[in-house]
C-alpha cells in the first residue's frame, strides 16, 4: 500500500509538506527531565491510580496469616507469616493459570530467604549480614531476568531480614521456613480468589489497557507529547501480547472466547501501527471522536454490548481517499468493533483469531543466561545491590547499631529507584517518610495495645501502603514504617523510644549507603549500553524493512509475528535504557544531546513495524534494496564508532517516504551529537590545561 497521505484530497499526493521540500517531519517531543525537587518528592506520579484492589488484598492476606500464626503457633513467629503473605503483591496482572505457578515460585523464594536468614543468624551476626546482601543480589537478578513486576526484590529482602532476628537456633530453621510457607500460601489463596468472579479478567484488562493507550496516542497526534505517547502505547500493546499469550492454556485456547480475545489483540496491534503511520504524517490534531471511539472499544473488550457505533467512523471517512492513511485507520477501528460485537460464545470466522505464533511458557533458564550478557543492565544492577546492601549491613554491625539489618533493608529500598536521580528522590522520600512514620508507630506502641489490635493495625497499614505506593513513595514510607515497627516489636520486644531512635538512625545511614552505591558502582552502565540499544533497534528495523521491500521474501504470519515481537522488545528496551542513562548524573550531561538520535531511531523502528502490518506491501528493485541495506549498516557502524554517518544519497522510497525522512533525520541528529561531544571534549581539555597552568603558576609563586 502506497502512502497516500492522511486526507481525502483527490489531487496530487499530499504528504504534509510543500511540493519541493517533501513531507513535513512532526515535532520532536521534549526529552524526559528527571530531577530532584519538591514535585518529585511530594507530588503524585502522573498517570498513576489508587491501587484499591491491591491494598485490600494485601490487608486481608496479612491479617489472616498474622492472626492464624499468632493464635496457633507463636506471636513471635507470626511476623514471618505476615511477610510471607506478601506473595499477594506479585503477578497482579497476569492470567490466573500462569499466576498460580508464578506465585508458587515467589513463595518458594520467600521460604528460601527465610531459611538462609535463619541459618545464618544461628551462625553469627556477620553471617546474617552477608545472607541479607546475598538475598538482595540474587533476588534483584532473578526478578529482573524473569520480568517480575513490582515490588520486585523488596519483600524477599524484607522477609529474609526479619528471619535473622526471630529467636531460634539451627533446630528452628525448618519451623521458620514452614511458617513463611504458611504465609505464602495465604497470600497465594487471596491473590487467586479473583478467579471465582472473573476468571479471564486479567486478559480482558490487558487488551482494554492497550485500547486506552491507543486512545491517548490518537489524542496526541499533532501534539507535543507524541513520542512519549507512542512509547506508552507500544508498551501497553507488548504487555497485552504477553498476558494473552500466557493465558493460552490447552483447554482454553480452542474456545470461542479465547479466539475473540486473540482477534481483538491483533486488531489493537494493527490499529496501533496504522496510528503510527498517521502520527508521522499528520501535524494537526485528529478528530476527538476517533480517540473516543478507541476508549469505548476498551470498555467493549469485556462487554460486547458496549461496542461503539461504527457510523461515527463512516462520517469521518467521508470524502477521503479509500487508501489514505486515515481512511485505513478508521476502517481498522470499524472492523475491530465488528469483532468486539461478537459474543464470547460465538464461533470465530476471521483469520485473526488463530493461535499465536509463540511458545506460551517463557524460557526461564534462557532468560537467566541472557541477563548475564555484556549488553544487559541486569548484572551490574544486581551486583550493585549485593555489594551496597552487604556493605550497609556490615557498617551498621561494625558501628554497633542494634538494628543493623534496617540499614541493609533501607539501602535495598533506596536502590530500587534505578538511576542516580531516582535513587536520590527515594532516599529523601524514605528518610522523611520514616521520620513521620516512626512518630506514628511510637505513639501506637506506647498505648500498650493488645496482640489482636497489632494484627489488625499491621494489616491496615500494609493495605494503605499498597494503596499509595504507586503514586508516591514518600506517603508509602509514612505508612510502611508503623507496620514495620509493629512487626519488629512483636517478633523481638524492645524499649519503644530506643526502637524509634534506632529506626531513624538506621534509615538515614541506609539511605546514605544507597545513594553512595548508585553514585559509585556502575554509574555509567546505562550510558555505555545506550549505543548498543540504538544499534539493536536499527538492526531489527533493517531486518523488517528489507523483508518488506524484497520481492523474493514471503512475509508469512510466523515471520511477521517474530519480526514485530523483536522490534517491539528492542524499542521498549531502548527507551528504558535512555531513561535510566538520563538519570545517571553527572554522566547524563553527555546523554541529553542523544535525545534526537533516540527519537529518530524510535520512529524508524515504528515505521518498520507499520510496514510489516501492510497487507500488500510494495517491493522495490534490487539496487534500491541494496542501498537501503547499506544505509542501515552505515548508521549502525557510525553509532558503534561514535562518528558522523556518511550516508550519501538515500533512495527515495516513494511508497515509504517517512522511512527515508527518519533515516535522514537520524543521520543529522548523530552528526550534531558527535559535534557536541567533540566540542565538549575540547572545552574540557581547555579547562584542564587552564587548571594545570594555574597550578604551575602557584607553584612558581611559592618558590619565589
Amino acid at each position: 500500500m502506497r502512502d497516500l497521505g492522511t486526507t481525502g484530497d483527490t489531487g496530487p499526493m499530499d504528504l504534509g509538506g510543500s511540493r519541493s521540500r517533501g513531507p513535513t517531519r512532526v515535532t520532536v517531543a521534549q526529552r524526559p527531565r528527571p530531577r530532584v525537587d519538591l514535585a518529585a518528592v511530594f507530588g503524585l506520579t502522573p498517570g498513576s491510580t489508587w491501587a484499591w484492589a491491591t491494598g485490600i488484598r494485601a490487608a486481608v492476606a496479612m491479617i489472616v496469616s498474622f492472626g492464624i500464626t499468632a493464635w496457633v503457633i507463636d506471636p513471635k513467629l507470626a511476623t514471618l507469616a505476615a511477610l510471607g503473605s506478601m506473595t499477594v503483591l506479585y503477578e497482579k496482572k497476569t492470567p490466573y493459570a500462569y499466576r498460580s505457578a508464578a506465585l508458587a515460585l515467589v513463595g518458594l523464594g520467600f521460604v528460601l530467604a527465610v531459611a538462609i536468614g535463619s541459618l545464618a543468624s544461628a551462625l553469627a551476626p556477620w553471617a546474617a549480614v552477608f545472607s541479607i546482601g546475598l538475598t538482595a543480589g540474587i533476588a534483584t537478578w532473578v526478578c529482573a531476568a524473569w520480568r517480575v513486576d513490582k515490588p520486585g526484590p523488596m519483600f524477599f529482602v524484607l522477609v529474609g531480614t526479619i528471619s535473622t532476628i526471630v529467636p531460634g537456633g539451627f533446630i528452628d530453621v525448618p519451623l521458620h521456613a514452614g511458617v513463611a510457607a504458611l504465609g505464602a500460601a495465604v497470600g497465594w489463596t487471596v491473590s487467586m480468589s479473583g478467579v471465582v468472579v472473573g476468571p479471564r479478567k486479567p486478559e480482558y484488562e490487558a487488551v482494554a489497557r492497550a485500547f486506552h493507550q491507543l486512545a491517548s496516542l490518537l489524542r496526541e497526534v499533532g501534539g507535543s507529547d507524541l513520542d512519549h505517547a507512542q512509547h506508552r502505547a507500544s508498551v501497553a500493546v507488548a504487555d497485552a501480547w504477553r498476558i494473552v499469550l500466557l493465558a493460552q492454556t490447552r483447554g482454553y485456547r480452542g474456545t470461542p472466547e479465547a479466539a475473540r480475545l486473540r482477534s481483538l489483540l491483533r486488531w489493537v496491534s494493527d490499529i496501533h501501527l496504522a496510528t503510527t503511520q498517521v502520527c508521522m504524517a499528520r501535524t494537526t490534531p485528529m478528530p476527538a471522536r476517533a480517540a473516543d471511539f478507541a476508549d469505548q472499544m476498551a470498555r467493549a473488550v469485556a462487554s460486547p454490548s458496549q461496542v461503539p457505533d461504527p457510523t461515527v467512523l463512516h462520517e469521518l471517512r467521508r470524502g477521503m481517499r479509500p487508501r489514505s492513511l486515515e481512511s485505513r485507520l478508521y476502517g481498522l477501528l470499524s472492523r475491530a468493533a465488528s469483532t468486539a460485537r461478537r459474543p464470547a460464545s460465538e464461533e470465530a470466522e476471521d483469520s485473526r483469531s488463530g493461535t499465536l505464533h509463540e511458545e506460551r511458557h517463557p524460557a526461564l533458564m534462557g532468560a537467566l543466561r541472557s541477563s548475564l550478557s555484556g549488553q544487559s543492565l541486569i548484572l551490574p544492577t544486581a551486583l550493585r545491590m549485593w555489594i551496597t546492601v552487604t556493605a550497609a549491613g556490615a557498617f551498621g554491625l561494625w558501628m554497633g547499631l542494634d538494628h543493623y539489618y534496617w540499614v541493609a533493608l533501607t539501602a535495598t529500598t533506596v536502590l530500587q529507584g534505578g538511576s542516580v536521580v531516582l535513587t536520590m528522590n527515594r532516599s529523601i522520600q524514605r528518610s522523611l517518610g520514616t521520620l513521620l512514620g516512626v512518630v506514628l508507630g511510637a505513639l501506637l506502641l506506647t498505648q500498650e495495645i493488645d496482640l489482636w489490635t497489632v494484627v489488625v493495625l499491621a494489616g491496615m497499614f500494609q493495605g494503605l501502603t499498597q494503596l499509595v505506593v504507586g503514586r508516591n513513595f514518600f506517603y508509602a514510607s509514612v505508612l510502611l514504617t508503623p507496620m514495620a515497627l509493629l512487626l519488629s516489636y512483636t517478633a523481638v520486644p524492645y524499649p519503644i523510644i530506643d526502637l524509634a531512635q534506632s529506626r531513624l538512625i538506621d534509615t538515614v545511614v541506609g539511605s546514605l549507603f544507597g545513594m553512595a552505591g548508585a553514585l559509585l558502582l556502575w554509574r555509567k552502565a546505562s550510558a555505555t549500553r545506550l549505543p548498543q540499544a540504538i544499534i539493536a533497534v536499527l538492526d531489527t528495523a533493517r531486518a523488517g524493512v528489507l523483508a518488506v521491500l524484497d520481492q523474493d521474501v514471503y512475509v508469512g504470519p510466523e515471520l511477521r509475528h517474530r519480526l514485530r515481537r523483536d522490534m517491539r522488545a528492542a524499542l521498549v528496551n531502548l527507551r528504558e535504557v535512555y531513561d535510566s542513562a538520563l538519570g545517571d548524573a553527572p554522566r547524563a550531561a553527555s546523554t541529553r544531546p542523544l535525545w534526537p538520535v533516540v527519537v529518530a531511531t524510535q520512529r524508524t523502528g515504528y515505521l518498520a513495524l507499520s510496514a510489516l502490518a501492510l497487507d500488500d506491501p510494495e517491493p522495490v528493485g534490487t539496487i534500491t534494496l541494496q542501498r537501503v541495506d547499506l544505509a542501515f549498516i552505515e548508521l549502525m557502524t557510525s553509532v558503534a564508532e561514535q562518528r558522523t554517518p556518511r550516508l550519501g544519497a538515500l533512495p527515495r522510497l516513494p511508497s515509504y517516504p517517512r522511512i527515508h525522512m527518519e533515516l535522514r533525520a537520524l543521520s543529522s541528529a548523530m552528526a550534531t551529537a558527535v559535534a557536541q561531544d567533540q566540542l565538549a571534549a575540547e572545552q574540557e581539555a581547555q579547562r584542564r590545561a587552564q587548571r594545570e597552568q594555574r597550578r604551575a603558576q602557584r607553584d612558581e609563586d611559592a618558590d619565589l
